[in-house]
């Protein structure tokens, strides 16, 4: 039987559920800033707060995280559950528990949108409801422009119905079927220089398309300078020369082992 999330494995019985709110019932010493009868909505993760990432403000990268139904630690889907107070928010008057389970998916897309970048009038694609229909309407009803079902396997193919449909290429991809498919689609469709947000986790080793950039910006002028002052000796690299009549040989010199070549230079005005 399959049993995985990303790199975690299901290995033995465990307790699922991490999108929750409850209502406290009891605290532990030195809790202030809750009380009992309080409801709250839970924070899934709960990192060891030590670590550099922790207290850089990384805490979302920490080696040493509990994370709610994420093997081997158990989830929150019961009558009872205790959990650290500083990660329980409390939830205002006006705000419903059922309510207070969805601040977890909620998060998820405030943080997606943060890393992309979105800002007001970007185009923006999300990859996760295009095979359902009612998800696809679901999606309409609540504010997207278009909407795309899935019909091709091919991931170039669909970047550019999507193209089409939009009227353009987004400016941000937000993945979250978890599909290598729709990772490839959403690179292939986004705009060059935006941002592919992979929120769903696809194999532990997917194809990437890589060969869509080029490698550098606004970067020769401060390279000129290093060289100028002294900071970067690139002379060293330098192994070979050539007029631009042996330009073959410089070639083969270049892709032979035996040379030990490193940089081949070959000098147009010989």
């Amino acid at each position: 039987m399959y049993g995985k999330c990303g790199r975690f494995t299901v290995e033995k019985p465990m307790v699922l559920g991490h999108e929750a709110s409850g209502t406290v019932v009891k605290l532990g010493t030195g809790v202030k800033h809750l009380n009992i009868g309080d409801r709250v909505a839970i924070e899934p993760g709960v990192p060891c707060r030590k670590c550099k990432l922790c207290k850089t403000g990384r805490y979302n990268l920490c080696k040493d995280v509990f994370f709610c139904a994420t093997p081997p630690d158990d989830g929150n889907l019961c009558r009872f559950y205790t959990h650290a107070a500083d990660f329980c928010y409390k939830l205002p008057d006006n705000m419903t528990l059922d309510e207070g389970a969805l601040i977890e998916p909620l998060a998820v897309g405030i943080y997606s949108s943060r890393r992309a970048n979105i800002g007001l009038g970007d185009k923006l694609l999300i990859c996760g409801a295009d095979i359902d229909n009612n998800r696809l309407s679901m999606a309409k009803s609540l504010g997207a422009d278009y909407t795309i079902k899935v019909t091709t396997s091919d991931p170039k193919e669909l970047a550019n119905q999507i193209e089409d449909v939009m009227g353009c290429q987004p400016d941000a991809t937000i993945e979250c079927s978890g599909t290598d498919f729709s990772m490839r689609t959403g690179i292939y469709a986004t705009y060059p220089g935006g941002s592919v947000i992979l929120v769903g986790r696809g194999s532990a080793d997917a194809e990437v398309p890589l060969t869509l950039t080029f490698c550098f910006l606004f970067s020769y002028p401060a390279a000129i300078e290093f060289i100028k002052n002294g900071f970067v000796n690139v002379k060293p690299l330098i192994s070979h020369h050539f007029a631009l009549k042996d330009t073959v040989q410089a070639f083969e010199t270049a892709r032979s082992r035996d040379s030990k070549a490193v940089k081949v230079m070959i000098h147009c005005d010989q």
